[in-house]
């Protein structure tokens, strides 16, 4: 089975830059999106063969999650249950025979840290959520998780120490996650890879020179860990500032 996570930027800003194409071309059994920024009315994209379910914010043109799927979930869940997390269409889950699909877009700490102190709460109560979905079936949260975990996740790790997206404290929520029994799938089969990113920032030409950040992830509970096969970052795939990333799961 096929798996793509991939933040889009704006899903009508991402359309009009060849999104259909692009997934079409992945071929992959699943799409979870993040950063949609529509609601899904608003959605006007050919994907045939697969069904669509969105999770949109109450505000519009901010965050939201879709998934587009060839095979039918059992059940879609689109928020945890708790008010000071459910407003923002961060979270979309599909459940399936023998996994569960969590589609995440995490709260980015903002510049000068504004957010951070939210994030953190935010971070404890998805974790929680997640294992708590684990304890029935494997769990692979995908989606932008806005953290790079170690300094081998981005180009410039001195120089971003301290700023959003790989403070201390984020990566320490990161490591928080993984022993809640979740594993980085890209880094237990790449440990070691250098220059592997998922998002470049749109000044200083910093695609073309791959100063990017690895922030972009399939996390797979333990209970699943053994059915992962391969991670495959698809960075000749544009339209977005982040590009597509694929778990080959059996």
């Amino acid at each position: 089975m096929k798996l793509i996570s991939w933040n889009v930027n704006g899903l009508r800003a991402c359309a009009q830059k060849g999104f259909a194409e692009s997934v079409l071309a992945l071929d992959a059994d699943v799409i979870a999106i993040q950063e949609t920024k529509m609601r899904e009315e608003q959605a006007d994209i050919a994907l045939p063969g697969y069904e669509r379910y969105f999770h949109s914010a109450d505000k519009a043109g901010y965050s939201g999650t879709a998934i587009y799927t060839r095979v039918e979930p059992m059940k879609i869940e689109r928020n945890m249950g708790i008010d000071a997390h459910d407003h923002e269409g961060r979270i979309l889950r599909a459940e399936f025979k023998d996994f569960q699909l969590v589609c995440c877009y995490t709260p980015n700490s903002q510049r000068g840290l504004t957010r951070l102190e939210y994030r953190m709460q935010w971070e404890d109560v998805f974790q929680d959520y997640c294992a708590g979905l684990a304890r029935k079936k494997p769990v692979i949260v995908c989606g932008d998780l806005n953290v790079a975990a170690q300094p081998i996740d981005l180009k410039n790790p001195d120089s971003n120490h301290k700023n959003a997206g790989f403070t201390d404290e984020e990566r320490a929520k990161f490591q928080q996650f993984l022993d809640h029994g979740f594993v980085d799938s890209f880094r237990s089969l790449y440990p070691d890879k250098e220059g592997a990113y998922t998002w470049w920032s749109y000044m200083f030409k910093a695609r073309e020179r791959n100063a990017g950040w690895r922030i972009d992830y399939f996390l797979v509970s333990q209970n699943g860990k053994d059915r992962i096969q391969d991670v495959i970052i698809h960075n000749e795939v544009m339209g977005s500032d982040h590009c597509p990333v694929e778990l080959e799961w059996k």
